[in-house]
Parts: structure tokens; sequence; C-alpha cells
């Protein structure tokens, strides 16, 4: 787990999310761009880009075999209601070239939204060219004008480079959290009767 705490913004803006994609107030700090990348909200449309660099991700961290979503529900997820995530593209030449998706989360230490970083990906062939940082830096600075109190992500073990690279950007691994996973039949099973338990009869501590 990476953690990256956040400042509060300078013009106090609500943790909140837009009816308009991408449209976040005029308050952004500049930021300075690789040559020809252009950095945009994803739009109506894009699930198919988007899904095309989500399965690049997966072969890249050998996981092809987990794929098992589609285009046609991330655009659902992205623009539908509700609406449960968000993304940002990287553009070259009009090329979707990488990109980051997040969703809110929430910090009951804080009492404040957070962003969950659920993906950042850069196609191979354009790496080492600032693009990871400038998207990393884009969801920050959104963190940011939401009022959010951290921005946090998942790294896997043997990715060095990209651990060292966070590390770089400012953010601590959090090397004594263990990520719990609960899915397929045995989320159906926890989430039916098969137990005998009311949900209402115990908490669940899952965040600080």
């Amino acid at each position: 787990m990476c953690f990256l705490s956040l400042p509060s913004p300078v013009h106090g803006a609500a943790c909140r999310t837009k009816s308009t994609y991408g449209d976040y107030g005029k308050s952004k700090p500049k930021m300075n761009l690789p040559n020809d990348l252009t950095l945009r909200f994803a739009q109506p449309g894009d699930g198919n880009a988007l899904f095309s660099l989500i399965k690049g991700l997966a072969d890249y961290e050998k996981l092809s075999h987990a794929v098992t979503g589609s285009a046609e529900e991330l655009e659902k997820h992205l623009f539908g209601s509700p609406r449960y995530v968000e993304a940002i593209l990287a553009e070259k030449s009009n090329q979707a070239v990488g990109f980051a998706l997040f969703f809110n989360n929430y910090s009951t230490f804080l009492t404040k939204p957070g962003i969950y970083l659920e993906d950042i990906f850069i196609l191979p062939e354009y790496r080492q060219r600032g693009i990871g940082k400038a998207l990393l830096t884009k969801v920050a600075q959104v963190a940011v004008e939401r009022d959010c109190g951290r921005l946090e992500w998942s790294v896997l073990d043997w990715n060095e480079p990209a651990q060292k690279f966070y590390c770089r950007m400012g953010a601590s691994i959090l090397d004594e959290w263990r990520i719990c996973r609960v899915t397929g039949e045995e989320l159906r099973l926890l989430g039916g009767e098969e137990f005998g338990v009311r949900s209402s009869e115990f908490g669940v501590r899952g965040s600080e």
C-alpha cells in the first residue's frame, strides 16, 4: 500500500464529484507537460480505449487471466448513475497512451474523503517520458482541490521500479498493511445467509 498525505487546498473547495466531466474549477496550478502530451478526463465513448489500456496493464502484471470485465461495463460505471469511478487519459497525437483510474474512499481518523488510485499505466513504448509523473500529479491535484485527506494506491511487491518512482514522488510504502479481498463465490457466501449472521450484529474495521 502506498500513501501520500495531502495539504489542504488554498481555496478551501469541498470534496465533491462534478456532474460535468473534468470541470474542477479554475484555480489549478499549471503543469509542465511533456511535448505533445495531453491529459484529459475521460468522456463518454472512451470506454474502449480505456479498457484496451487496462488489458495492457494486466498483461504487464502477468494477470491477463484475471480480466473478466468489458468495455461496456466500464463505460457504464464511469458515466452512468451512480458513477463509480473516474479516469484521466494521457494522449499523444490523439492516441491514448496511458491512464489513471480512481474513486473516492474515506478516512474515519481524518474524517475526510480520500482518493484511491486503482490503476495507473503507461504503454511500455511511451515510458521514461514523464507521462506517469504527469498523471500522478494530476490525480494529486484533483485530491487537493476536493479537500481530500490522502491519496493512496497499491503496488506489486516485485515491481521495484514503480516503488522507487512512487517514493521519489513523495509516497510512503506501508509495509505493515496487507490487502484483504473477498471475490467470486466467497463474496456471494459472505454476503448471503449461510452463516446466519446479520450485518448489524458486528462491525468491520477496514481503514483508519
